[in-house]
């Protein structure tokens, strides 16, 4: 877990991602910008090291009203996805339900600005406790999911069961259906995905500063 203290005395953010590669990546771009404290939480990967992460940072007093983003990589489920494109999810699906996000135009506008040439997707991220190749791919597709990872949608459903707050996610697509790579960062794809995920911090911030945290 790695914790930057932002500028100022506003809410914290808590950045969730689920691997080294991707906490490197979201420690390493511009932080500044930042309204009040900011950790960038390695959760480890699949939905259940996500819950126990998440629900632990979030019971620690300094992050109890914490807005989160969950970030990281991901899969493209539509055709045209290139990898280094950015997903925003509208909502996050998963076994315990939908989770609804917040402010997400506003991220897509932020996101714009701050890579203005990647490509924004916006809509349904869906959740998986495997990796998804082929034929799967196309079935969540065929549901309306425009992209799949293993830990969003649990990290925005412990969060809201936390208390509410806001939450987001933002992930780059690092593989798609015309697009497939065997290992993160052996390949230009992963590479191309790795720079952009450096690049969004900035938006995540202005995010940040457009809400007004509910305290408790």
């Amino acid at each position: 877990m790695g914790r930057e203290p932002g500028p100022g005395a506003g809410p914290p953010l808590l950045i969730a991602c689920a691997l080294g590669i991707e906490q490197f990546a979201l420690r390493s771009g511009e932080r500044g910008g930042a309204s009040g404290p900011v950790t960038v939480l390695r959760t480890g990967m699949g939905p259940d090291r996500a819950r126990r992460a998440v629900s632990r940072v979030l019971g620690e007093e300094p992050r109890r009203d914490a807005a989160v983003i969950a970030s990281g990589f991901c899969a493209g489920l539509a055709p045209g996805m290139h990898p280094g494109d950015l997903i925003v999810a509208d909502e996050t699906r998963g076994p315990d339900g939908t989770t609804l996000c917040t402010g997400t135009e506003l991220l897509v506008k932020a996101l714009t600005k701050a890579v203005p040439r990647r490509a924004v997707h916006t809509g349904p991220l869906i959740g998986s406790d495997h990796v998804v190749r082929g034929p799967e791919r196309a079935a969540l597709a065929a549901g309306g999911a425009i992209a799949v990872d293993m830990e969003s949608a649990a990290t925005l459903r412990t969060a809201t069961s936390c208390g509410p707050r806001p939450v987001a996610a933002v992930r780059v697509v690092v593989d798609a259906p015309e697009h497939e790579l065997v290992r993160i960062g052996t390949v230009r794809g992963g590479i191309s995905a790795f720079r952009v995920l450096r690049a969004v911090l900035p938006a995540f911030f202005e995010w940040h500063r457009s809400l007004l945290l509910p305290r408790r």
